[in-house]
């Protein structure tokens, strides 16, 4: 029996001991040579270029190491003050986001921000992320390719994905490969729709209302259409939107979505369609191509906003600043 009990001991000393061992012999480092660099440079072949473009690259050059750390705690402490979910309460989550620097994107998603907030009972539950207004440094975390990844990890890390939803508004130029990533001449990156739905399919987030102003933003409609998902673009896939001089406050789309039809309190769909009719409106007065803004409206989609939505507020809030169209104008 002692023998019996021995043998069992040695065997559950060995495991312990042996275990790490076992986990460092299983594990294997990063490696150099799986894909080689970036072919992102004009040598490489379409499909390289396009496959490496879906890991959503970014690039930060001659960032002085103070900024850096100024940067890294603005964002520590905007992620650490997002609030966890009530059990039980459809909790809406807030990332209004500016991917470039021209303060035109930067005042945009301030107020962006403000309105999806109230609109959905969010505070404690927004970050805003956004560039200067054009006034002085941006007081905020800024808009990037990493920043985007760490809000949407921190809402997956307190959301419970059963219940609440995530709103997003997200601000920049485009083209027809993704949204682009621009902080003046030390930031640069691309959001491919890719990398978007991975991104959004790997943290779990499947109620979302996805709203992305940028030109061409219609190619995110396949990638990030689902029966859970709301999304809402300033344009096809092929047209340009307008609006986007970094002297405005407002692009066409964002002027037209969240400065009207979002301060009100009405459907998002009515809210959407209001803002297709002003944007339709601005752009055949001034003799523009359609940029013909798209929707994609899942079929689970009122089964948790339609309750969400009523909770909004009972009364609306003017617009502010100047309106988009003023800028044709000038």
């Amino acid at each position: 029996m002692r023998l019996a009990g021995f043998a069992r001991l040695f065997g559950v000393l060995a495991a312990t001991l042996l275990a790490p061992a076992a986990i460092a012999q299983t594990y294997t480092p990063p490696q150099h040579d799986r894909d080689g660099w970036p072919g992102i440079v004009s040598g490489n072949s379409q499909s390289q270029r396009t496959a490496s473009l879906d890991r959503g690259p970014e690039l930060q050059r001659g960032r002085p190491a103070r900024w850096s750390l100024a940067e890294h705690r603005r964002l520590t402490r905007a992620l650490a003050a997002i609030q966890p979910q009530r059990k039980g309460v459809v909790d809406v989550y807030v990332i209004a986001i500016a991917l470039d620097s021209d303060p035109v994107f930067g005042r945009e998603t301030r107020e962006a921000g403000k309105v999806l907030s109230r609109r959905y009972g969010a505070t404690g539950r927004t970050i805003v992320l956004a560039g200067s207004t054009g006034a002085a440094p941006s007081e905020l975390p800024l808009g990037s390719m990493e920043s985007l990844n760490l809000a949407l990890a921190r809402v997956a890390e307190v959301m419970d994905p059963k219940e609440d939803v995530l709103v997003l508004y997200s601000t920049s130029h485009g083209a027809q490969i993704g949204i682009a990533y621009h902080d003046g001449d030390e930031g640069f990156g691309l959001l491919t729709p890719k990398r978007f739905a991975e991104v959004l399919d790997e943290l779990g987030i499947k109620r979302r209302v996805l709203i992305l102003s940028a030109c061409y933003s219609g190619i995110f409609v396949p990638a990030l259409a689902s029966p859970d998902t709301a999304l809402f673009t300033a344009a096809s896939d092929s047209r340009p939107s307008f609006g986007c001089m970094a002297e405005n406050d407002w692009t066409f789309f964002g002027d037209a979505m969240i400065n009207h039809g979002l301060r009100k309190p009405q459907p998002l769909r009515a809210a959407a369609d209001e803002a297709h009719g002003l944007i339709t409106d601005w752009e055949s007065g001034a003799g523009l191509q359609p940029s013909n803004p798209q929707i994609s409206y899942g079929a689970n989609v009122d089964s948790w906003l339609k309750p969400l939505e009523t909770r909004m507020p009972k009364v609306a809030t003017q617009p502010v600043g100047k309106p988009a169209v003023e800028a044709l104008k000038r």
